[in-house]
């Protein structure tokens, strides 16, 4: 009796160690399969999970028209905006792991996940390569009393009703002012935040003087500020830009923050490694490209840090890690 049940548990073993083989050999099989068959032979959509114009939007549209001529296939950039930009990045999540279906996106994945808006971070994805790094800036409207970020406390402290501040639930331009706040002091039981769902909603309502405040940056509200339609009251870099050099830092004006929006291309998680070198390489060469890098810097007042896949893991896993720790003393779960 011992013996047959010696027997029946040595069979089990031997099919629990085949089945084992035999799913490392199937995985294996796949992947040399995939890495055999051209890549791309289709079109690829680049899911942006912002709505149309905004710094996002504008960004990946010219830089994918660029990285498409690498790819020699079109990238068709697709706007799924709402849910604190989780619509979008749910769809790249889900898709088929075959390299077709990109986001590009910033640290709004994280934001949204350490807010509690999401159920998972950029982990939930392989990433392809950082893109660029955008300075922030402040805004109001033309003829607002506040000129300059570092008077935006006292007006706050003198106000009888609160000053309103435009953001997007979750996403890079409310972490922003909660990290603003912090740094001059103003309580957020101060002010009033009123939500839009993309950034173009935001300027409209400036515009309009709907709203006394909020954050943009150069790809979004360049052209009006240099028409001095709205009015830039610093900027969250650690230099002046070369497209407002007449704009002063924020620390420059006494407020300690330096804040960017880091954008970069991600892919469902298990995406095969040969296809997130090519898509990755496709990118490298788009910012090579003068005309291209020139525009990025000196028209989007935006950085160029190129940082392909382990390097660009390592430096969401850097970043996560900050913002974890900096989103706790704000109370970003607000």
């Amino acid at each position: 009796m011992k013996k047959q049940s010696e027997n029946k548990n040595l069979r089990k073993g031997s099919r629990s160690t085949l089945k084992g083989w035999l799913g490392i050999w199937l995985c294996a099989w796949s992947l040399t399969t995939l890495a055999d068959k051209p890549f791309p032979t289709s079109d690829i959509t680049l899911v942006v999970p912002f709505g149309p114009g905004g710094a996002t939007d504008v960004l990946f549209r010219e830089i994918a028209a660029e990285a498409q001529n690498y790819l020699g296939m079109p990238i068709e950039v697709v706007n799924i905006a709402g849910s604190a930009a989780t619509r979008g990045s749910q769809v790249v999540k889900d898709a088929a792991a075959d390299g077709y279906t990109l986001l590009g996106s910033h640290q709004t994945i994280d934001l949204a996940y350490l807010a509690g808006a999401s159920a998972y971070s950029h982990h939930a994805f392989a990433p392809v390569a950082l893109i660029t790094r955008t300075v922030n800036i402040p805004a109001t409207y033309a003829g607002h009393p506040i000129q300059r970020a570092s008077d935006i406390s006292e007006l706050v402290a003198n106000q009888t009703q609160p000053l309103l501040f435009g953001v997007i639930p979750q996403s890079t331009d409310h972490f922003f002012w909660l990290h603003f706040f912090h740094q001059t002091g103003i309580a957020t039981e101060a002010v009033e935040f009123v939500h839009y769902p993309d950034t173009g909603a935001q300027v409209a309502a400036l515009l309009a003087h709907e709203i006394d405040f909020a954050m943009l940056n150069l790809p979004s509200a360049g052209s009006l500020f240099a028409a001095n339609a709205l009015t830039p009251l610093g900027v969250a870099g650690e230099t002046r830009l070369t497209g407002l050099p007449e704009v002063a830092t924020l620390k420059e004006q006494g407020i300690e923050m330096v804040n960017t929006t880091d954008r970069g291309v991600f892919v469902p998680l298990t995406t095969a490694p040969e296809r997130l070198a090519i898509l990755a390489n496709a990118f490298e060469q788009a910012l090579a490209q003068p005309a291209l890098a020139h525009t990025i810097e000196h028209v989007h007042g935006s950085l160029i840090d190129y940082r392909p896949l382990s390097s660009y893991a390592d430096y969401l896993n850097q970043q996560y890690a900050l913002l974890q720790s900096l989103s706790e003393s704000v109370a970003f779960k607000r």
